[in-house]
């Protein structure tokens, strides 16, 4: 059985649909956090250096969003 996941979409400028960072910075995290144990499963073929370059690349991608939601909500004018 298939877990469903509800994901709230907000509608952006022009026909673009957009999620908030939060949520996909924390998948990322997770994501990369999981993906320690692939390469320890008794079948994986996966390579464990390999593995870690993704899980790090994915944690500096959730950090490098992080760092522009930071610089963009401080540049924009308080209404």
């Amino acid at each position: 059985m298939t877990e469903r996941l509800n994901v709230p979409l907000i509608r952006g400028i022009g026909d673009g649909l957009v999620i908030p960072a939060d949520q996909v910075t924390a998948l990322l995290r997770g994501l990369a956090d999981e993906s320690r144990y692939w390469s320890e499963m008794t079948e994986s073929e996966l390579d464990t250096p390999t593995v870690a370059a993704v899980a790090s690349v994915l944690r500096n991608i959730a950090d490098q969003i992080d760092v522009e939601c930071i610089d963009f909500a401080s540049t924009e004018p308080l209404l």
